[in-house]
């Protein structure tokens, strides 16, 4: 297994276990994975994964799990390989946008300087597949507001900010 489909199951039991719902909608799954790489480099200033996202018509995607749900991917129980920040950041992802359904998370996504560079030249409705530069997404990871899902606050609230270290 992919250390991707790694973060996609890990972000699907998050979602199970922090709402009690089941996440099977895979363009809800396309965007929290794009937050993810957003908080990750606002949060750590490095990627959490190495894989492209692709500015398509409904916003970031990743080919690489294009399929995902059509799939058999199935959530372990075997350790998960990732580290205790990786979670820290998807935990955090899903506390701030798992409340929202799929449509309203593409549009959040197409207000993204990223996706909108991404897709420059091309109408609307067109189809498109230019990559998503890092260094576009590091510009809208400008604008995040580090939450800590831990104690339940932004940082910017937090009375002991400065030198935070995001609950870990």
């Amino acid at each position: 297994m992919s250390k991707l489909n790694d973060f996609a199951n890990y972000m699907i039991e998050s979602h199970r276990n922090i709402t009690s719902s089941q996440l099977n909608s895979e363009l809800k799954l396309q965007k929290l994975l794009y937050f993810a790489q957003r908080e990750s480099l606002a949060y750590t200033g490095e990627v959490l994964f190495d894989n492209d996202f692709e500015g398509w018509e409904h916003g970031p995607v990743l080919k690489d799990i294009r399929y995902y749900f059509d799939e058999d991917y199935s959530i372990s129980s075997k350790e998960s390989t990732l580290t205790e920040t990786e979670k820290f950041i998807i935990d955090s992802v899903i506390h701030k946008y798992a409340k929202f359904d799929a449509w309203y998370l593409r549009n959040l996504s197409h207000e993204e300087y990223s996706w909108i560079k991404s897709r420059e030249g091309l109408k609307p409705h067109e189809s498109g597949n230019k990559i998503l530069a890092v260094s576009d997404i590091k510009k809208d990871a400008e604008k995040v507001k580090v939450f800590d899902s831990l104690y339940g606050v932004y940082i910017d609230e937090h009375e002991d900010a400065k030198g935070y270290s995001f609950g870990l």
